[in-house]
């Protein structure tokens, strides 16, 4: 198992110094890099001020207001409310209550080979039965559509509570939909009055080239979910709705959403900063050309295809036995890659946003020998 002592930028640094180019951001969390002056110096603030007062929303907190307001200030004017957690998980869980809670309807809709978090209400929303059978039953009414497939969006109707879907398939292996898929979706949805929640959690903040998925789909979810890389790093996750749809938590019951972190003022502060970089350092900029770059430099006889979208990309293979010892020997080289949970297939690629082009070249040369080396390994 790797020892990481230390990282900066887009490198992690062993105890021998020896560093590695981290082609995962720390799994689409370190887009701003790792140790990004603005966010470290952003933490130290607030810890001299204060670090946990209360359960959240029991007092006014500046960083969680500005970090809210400079959320909602770059989404649709129909997201106006953000409700802070701990992760990406408790996001998912937080928008299925509030969705069931708005909707007085209980039926769920997700898709086959969907991720979005591993606790109960979340792992009930899994597309793969393999990691779900150990803890059966899970929520009830929970059902399951291809992705990408116009016909199965039939099975919304007028009983469905909310559709949750990543807006780009990401341990699915990087499926990217149809634009006129993701737009009948939309539209499906809002004729049945049926939310539709988008997660975003490894999409979001600049990823695949602006700075939220759905923007590349020309429309607006009800619901959205964010985390990963929203906290520079440190721990976070959000759902965002509109705030009429939001204020079903207020009452009957009472406190229909609690967190006793969520919202930290740390991780708040921590965020602002991250999404401020974001957008005063044009980190999005170069993102479309990044991915071209990487495209033309991963051309290799064992490379069945690259997918994805900006920085959000995989390589697919031909097997397990190859995605795993590829991976080795990339690590024994210097550049840290992966793999997906429902496409063990494929590489995973997501580097920081402020990778530059001759970092990205490196890290696609070292990939190409490992692929070689294996080739040669395997003969």
């Amino acid at each position: 198992m790797l020892h990481i002592e230390r990282a900066e930028g887009v490198y992690l640094y062993g105890p021998d110094n020896k560093s590695y180019i981290d082609f995962v951001s720390g799994f689409a969390v370190s887009n701003v890099g790792h140790r990004h002056p603005k966010v470290v110096q952003a933490i130290k603030d607030q810890v001299d001020r204060y670090m946990h007062l209360a359960v959240y929303g029991e007092y006014i907190q500046s960083p969680q207001v500005l970090y809210a307001a400079k959320i909602t200030s770059v989404l649709p004017e129909s997201i106006n409310s953000v409700y802070f957690v701990n992760s990406g998980a408790e996001a998912t869980e937080g928008a299925l209550k509030l969705a069931k809670r708005y909707t007085g309807r209980k039926k769920i809709l997700s898709c086959n080979k969907a991720y979005h978090g591993s606790t109960h209400g979340a792992l009930s929303v899994m597309g793969n039965e393999y990691y779900k059978d150990a803890y059966q039953p899970l929520l009830p009414g929970v059902e399951f559509i291809e992705f990408n497939k116009e016909a199965d969006l039939l099975k919304i109707d007028e009983e469905t509570a909310c559709v949750i879907m990543e807006t780009i398939q990401g341990e699915a292996g990087v499926r990217v939909p149809d634009q006129v898929y993701m737009q009948a979706l939309r539209k499906r949805c809002t004729e049945t009055g049926t939310l539709l929640i988008l997660d975003e959690i490894q999409t979001g903040f600049g990823r695949t080239g602006k700075l939220f998925a759905f923007e590349h789909f020309d429309i607006v979810p009800d619901i959205l979910l964010l985390a990963k890389g929203i906290g520079g790093g440190m721990p976070i996750g959000a759902f965002c709705a509109n705030r009429d749809v939001m204020s079903v938590l207020a009452d009957n019951p009472i406190l229909g959403h609690i967190t006793t972190f969520g919202g930290h003022p740390v991780c708040c502060a921590a965020g602002l900063a991250t999404l401020s970089a974001i957008i005063e350092e044009d980190m999005m900029a170069g993102i479309d050309e990044k991915e071209a770059l990487l495209r033309s430099e991963l051309i290799h006889p064992a490379i069945k295809e690259v997918r994805g979208k900006g920085l959000m990309l995989c390589i697919q293979l031909d097997s397990f036995a190859q995605v795993e010892e590829v991976s080795k020997l990339c690590i024994a080289q210097g550049v840290i890659v992966d793999w997906f949970l429902h496409c063990d297939t494929a590489l995973r690629i997501a580097p920081p946003l402020i990778i530059s082009h001759r970092e990205i070249i490196s890290a696609c040369n070292i990939i190409k020998n490992a692929l070689t080396e294996y080739e040669m390994r395997a003969k």
